[in-house]
């Protein structure tokens, strides 16, 4: 990444994850986070923040555990869970927020990417793409109709709370993450187009997301999957 120092003035990114009883998978992701972090060139800072939001497991030992900052709060509701963790980030000198899931696990390259597609053209807001973490439970047919809707591209339209990232200054801008308990990542995107701020669409910038079909929101990507599978079961 050397020819991007460049390009680059310096910069602070603030990686914010919600959790909710996410004991089964945020090591995973925040093993993900920390070697995503790891090829950043020096005169970009990255910091963590995991919003835990009305936890009753045992999420908040691991994050402690992980050495990551924390806030905890009980909204119940991801849009505001976003918005607490979006703010205090930006509160404490960050510059562009990436937002993933704590059920998701990020690429290598993920924050790399997202700094190439800054230096190469400047944009105020990425939509990366997500790949499903396993097929094993869910049918084949599901699977393909999955795949028929898709687009792994430059250019897609898919917009997922788990790999979405974007500029501090926009974000402030239009007002921020709706308190919306679903499709907040949606609606944060339309408000970023109605102000006509640059947003990339990108399949380099990748995730990994999981399978499951117990929903933490109740019209989130797993209630997508969920409601494919129950259709390709009758």
């Amino acid at each position: 990444m050397d020819n991007i120092k460049l390009l680059m003035k310096p910069t602070a990114i603030a990686i914010v994850i919600p959790a909710h009883n996410e004991v089964q998978t945020i090591s995973a992701c925040l093993a993900s986070v920390q070697i995503a972090i790891e090829p950043l060139p020096s005169l970009i800072s990255a910091s963590v923040l995991v919003v835990l939001d009305s936890c009753t497991d045992s999420t908040l030992a691991i994050v402690k555990t992980s050495g990551v900052d924390y806030i905890s709060c009980e909204e119940r509701c991801v849009g505001r869970t976003r918005d607490l963790g979006i703010r205090n980030a930006i509160a404490s000198g960050a510059t562009w927020l990436a937002c993933t899931d704590a059920d998701s696990i990020v690429s290598a390259d993920w924050l790399k990417q997202q700094i190439i597609h800054i230096a190469q053209q400047p944009t105020d807001m990425i939509c990366g793409v997500v790949s499903v973490d396993s097929w094993a439970h869910l049918t084949q047919q599901t699977r393909e109709d999955y795949a028929a809707h898709y687009q792994d591209i430059m250019g897609h339209r898919h917009i997922h709370g788990a790999n979405l990232s974007f500029s501090a200054e926009a974000y402030l801008a239009v007002g921020g993450f709706s308190p919306l308990a679903c499709h907040e990542d949606v609606d944060l995107v339309k408000k970023f187009e109605a102000q006509n701020y640059a947003i990339t669409w990108s399949n380099k910038v990748r995730a990994i997301t999981s399978s499951r079909l117990q929903a933490r929101a109740s019209e989130g990507f797993a209630n997508f999957l969920s409601n494919l599978e129950k259709r390709n079961s009758r």
